[in-house]
């Protein structure tokens, strides 16, 4: 069985997802506490670019990067509506560049994580998981905003 296309399909619909998220959320909500302790939308989705980014890196055989203690958050200027949604544009084209200039071959590839071995494959699986995991939360703030509509069907 050919697993790049499934892949890039996972990838693809994953970002495409998050995108969808994010063009409903009103521009406040991006540097929003929801409860004193939670983080904003700019910085789950910083997260989420940086963890993806990463991935991909280990993937084509760079070093990963070494993480700070505790949550990630945004760094100053990362704050606004358009900043973020271009950022996670550009990662979301990059990833997927890198993924379908992969040969099958690649994808069975053993790329050694913080966990052990694995295959390229199973880390394009992973990024999409960690990318609608993050849809979630989104989801979740978009809900205590007085929003309730299911913007992902649209």
């Amino acid at each position: 069985m050919d697993v790049k296309p499934i892949a890039v399909g996972m990838l693809k619909a994953s970002f495409r997802l998050m995108s969808k998220d994010l063009e409903v959320m009103p521009e406040e909500a991006f540097t929003k506490n929801f409860g004193g302790t939670s983080r904003s939308v700019a910085d789950i989705v910083y997260e989420t670019i940086l963890v993806n980014d990463d991935i991909t890196r280990s993937m084509i055989g760079e070093e990963m990067m070494d993480w700070p203690e505790g949550w990630i958050t945004a760094p100053e200027g990362f704050d606004s509506k358009a900043t973020v949604m271009g950022a996670l544009k550009e990662s979301c084209d990059r990833i997927v560049m890198t993924v379908d200039a992969m040969s099958e071959d690649d994808m069975a590839g053993v790329v050694v994580t913080e966990h052990g071995e694995t295959n390229r494959f199973e880390r394009c699986r992973f990024m999409a998981l960690h990318t609608w995991y993050h849809s979630g939360q989104l989801n979740f703030m978009q809900t205590l905003m007085g929003d309730s509509e299911f913007h992902w069907a649209k």
